[in-house]
């Protein structure tokens, strides 16, 4: 199962606003993606200093990851809420710019490792 992370340039000194929005996420209303596009697993979010990162661990096709979360009510909510301590704003308005931001944001992943396969 893969994962993947989401980029935030924040503005250093919030780390605990910050964490108090993500405490207060709604999570999305179904880890289902639709149409058999596959379904979230879980997710963590870690910040220091200017950087936040969501990691998220999927199954299926990540760009159907960006097309559910742009439909959900409580995700909006928390790109509201962290508006205000972006480094840089973003417009995640519309699914379509949500999807955007979401592609734009995505890190490049170097490596990913699994205990499966290896022998016990």
């Amino acid at each position: 199962m893969p994962y993947a992370a989401i980029t935030y340039r924040i503005k250093p000194g919030h780390e605990d606003e910050i964490a108090e929005i993500f405490a207060g996420f709604q999570r999305v209303d179904t880890p289902d993606l639709g149409e058999g596009a596959g379904r979230l697993v879980g997710t963590a979010v870690f910040v220091k200093d200017d950087v936040l990162v969501r990691v998220i661990h999927y199954e299926g096709e990540f760009a159907a990851v960006g097309r559910h979360m742009a439909t959900q009510r409580g995700v909006h909510l928390l790109e509201e809420k962290l508006a205000p301590y972006l480094a840089t704003p973003r417009d995640t308005s519309s699914p379509q710019a949500f999807g955007r931001y979401f592609a734009d944001a995505a890190m490049r992943c170097v490596s990913q490792l699994s205990a499966a396969g290896t022998p016990s």
